[in-house]
């Protein structure tokens, strides 16, 4: 009696390692394209002491650079970004960022304000399957799910990914356990360029007022912040497009007044800033370029530090020594993409050739 339980529970085993295999083997790998897939999962591999936590979509991801921050301030932040993050997914990314730690400020970007309800499954995944196990990636989960998905999916891939046998590279054998690291604390470097050729007038809306489920989930935030005693700010990026509306601003302006909250629209301070967008940017003015995001973040970093109580790090030798390693990782990334360049043009290790708005 004894060995037939013993022999269910060694197949039962077993056939629980070979469905763990598959799933590793089959879900995508985002190393060679779509880098953004990797964003969320690489947080919790950081050594999690950051002054500064970001929050929000592609706004954040491409157009701040923490190891700028540290370099000119001595300020350590991480990116919690990823294609276009809804709200209630940046909610629930903050509530598991504070399972690890508690950061001074946290920082907003407003762009997804204008989604009220999910969007997309491709997207929905680039977040949420990063997310580990834990109640904010259930409920995350929850809210932001398509009525064709099934919940299951999400808490084992296998069942979403099982049909990509056709789709199966080299890659997805050699990241089977590991990926490599591609991003400099949540920012996913560009060099290259495509400036903008045209500024994209906003389309005139039926109602330009935020949605309901939005504004639940921006005060949530706001609650969460102020529970912890975290300083909130909310942004604008100075991406040009997509188009931000100024009934969308005013609205954003009147939350922050009624909640004590720090509003910047960044659009506003283009020149200030510095940004040039015939070379700031790598595809037409979605995204800084690194050229673009080192301007912001270094104007961004001087007006956190002026506001906020974020002493400069850079004489902690421990610390000195870990974003030591950081700013060399970024600099080789750097050359490496100039090389790239040179040779063929355009970023190849780098996911898409950049396109411009009008391509679009």
């Amino acid at each position: 009696m004894k060995k037939k339980i013993l022999i269910h529970i060694g197949a039962a085993l077993f056939t629980i390692l070979i469905l763990v295999l598959l799933q590793r083997l089959l879900m995508p790998k985002y190393i060679s394209t779509i880098h953004e897939g990797n964003l969320i999962a690489e947080y919790y591999d950081e050594v999690k002491e950051h002054e500064v936590i970001f929050i929000g979509d592609c706004e954040v991801f491409s157009n701040i650079s923490p190891i700028t921050l540290w370099e000119q301030y001595g300020i350590t932040s991480y990116i919690r970004g990823s294609a276009q993050q809804l709200i209630w997914q940046s909610y629930y990314l903050l509530e598991d960022t504070l399972r690890y730690e508690k950061p001074k400020v946290v920082v907003y970007n407003v762009l997804a304000m204008k989604y009220n309800e999910p969007q997309k499954e491709a997207y929905n995944r680039l977040t949420l399957d990063g997310m580990r196990l834990s109640v904010p990636k259930l409920r995350a989960i929850k809210a932001s799910m398509m009525e064709d998905e099934a919940f299951i999916t999400y808490l084992v891939p296998l069942l979403r990914y099982h049909s990509r046998w056709s789709e199966l590279t080299e890659e997805d054998f050699k990241y089977m356990f590991h990926r490599d690291t591609l991003s400099h604390n949540g920012y996913l470097m560009r060099i290259d360029t495509k400036p903008v050729t045209v500024v994209p007038k906003g389309k005139k809306l039926p109602d330009y007022r935020f949605g309901p489920n939005s504004y639940d989930y921006l005060e949530r935030m706001t609650k969460l912040c102020k529970e912890n005693d975290i300083e909130l700010v909310l942004i604008k990026s100075p991406s040009v497009y997509p188009y931000w509306y100024e009934e969308w601003d005013e609205q954003i302006v009147e939350y922050a007044r009624e909640n004590e909250l720090t509003y910047i629209n960044f659009l506003k301070y283009v020149d200030e800033i510095g940004i040039d967008y015939n070379t700031d940017t790598y595809d037409g003015g979605l995204h800084m370029n690194l050229s673009g995001a080192e301007k912001f973040t270094s104007y961004l970093g001087q007006l956190l530090k002026e506001k906020y109580p974020l002493p400069d790090q850079r004489k902690d030798k421990r610390l000195t020594k870990i974003w030591q390693k950081k700013m060399d990782f970024y600099y080789a990334m750097k050359a490496d993409q100039d090389e790239e360049l040179k040779e063929y043009g355009y970023l190849k290790s780098y996911g898409a050739v950049a396109q411009s708005i009008e391509e679009e």
